[in-house]
């Protein structure tokens, strides 16, 4: 599904990415692990296309395709969906109207007729049983006044009607308690099958025994330096960071 190969990258003449080496297969769950500024967050804003960042070499395949020359919207609409660290409130957008025009432009670009109504109204139902969200909550305007929780849960219930073929999870156990973490974990885990994968980025191992990865990256000063099984992030709640950075080469 996605093929990373040396892939290096800058923020304001800066290098972040030091030469990721990547692959994600279909139906794969994969964790990147790290301490601050690593280059995790880096790297999901890449893959997604956030124009601050500059890509100086390398290459990312997804699905065959170069994804380092699509638009950032062409490459959600290939199926890349990313599930922000600090999601973004749109005053005046209901979350309605939002998925509807969201829907109908992945829609457009598959040359695909807009939605009916009573057809869309199904699929927002069903998905708000799946991921456990309020029916108010799609009435309101997009994260406006939303408690963390609900701004984490909001984007869970996004990534469910958009069904993506990649999930990329920056960070979005950052702030929540267990409760609301169980729930976004509730709402990953059901929509996973053996055609969509998800990249878990996160520094704590709580997370990842809810989702539960089939592959830990260790990213350290831009570069995965260590991968192995689930019991990597065990190894690192109980020892931190400091251990890994003996395996960069980078120092």
């Amino acid at each position: 599904m996605l093929e990373i190969k040396n892939l290096h990258a800058t923020i304001a003449g800066k290098e972040i990415l030091k030469g990721i080496n990547l692959t994600i297969r279909d139906g794969e769950v994969h964790a990147i692990m790290g301490p601050n500024g690593s280059g995790k967050s880096t790297l999901s804003a890449v893959l997604t296309g956030n124009p601050l960042y500059t890509v100086t070499e390398g290459s990312a395949y997804f699905n065959g395709k170069d994804l380092l020359t699509m638009k950032p919207e062409d490459r959600s609409h290939e199926g890349i969906f990313l599930s922000f660290q600090y999601p973004v409130e749109i005053p005046g957008v209901s979350m309605t109207n939002f998925m509807k025009a969201a829907i109908n432009a992945k829609r457009a670009y598959e040359g695909l007729e807009p939605m009916k109504a009573a057809e869309f109204l199904k699929l927002m139902k069903e998905k708000r049983e799946l991921v456990g969200i309020d029916k108010k909550l799609s009435h309101r305007s997009v994260n406006e006044g939303f408690s963390g929780g609900e701004k984490k849960r909001n984007e869970i219930f996004q990534m469910a009607m958009l069904e993506p073929k990649l999930s990329i999870l920056d960070e979005t156990d950052s702030g929540l308690d267990v409760d609301a973490m169980r729930i976004v974990a509730d709402g990953v885990n059901k929509m996973h099958t053996p055609a969509t994968s998800t990249i878990v980025i996160t520094h704590y191992e709580r997370l990842l025994d809810m989702i539960r990865p089939g592959t830990v990256h260790v990213l350290y000063n831009g570069r995965i330096v260590k991968t192995a099984g689930p019991e990597l992030a065990k190894e690192i709640e109980q020892r931190g960071y400091d251990w890994i950075k003996q395996l960069s080469t980078d120092d």
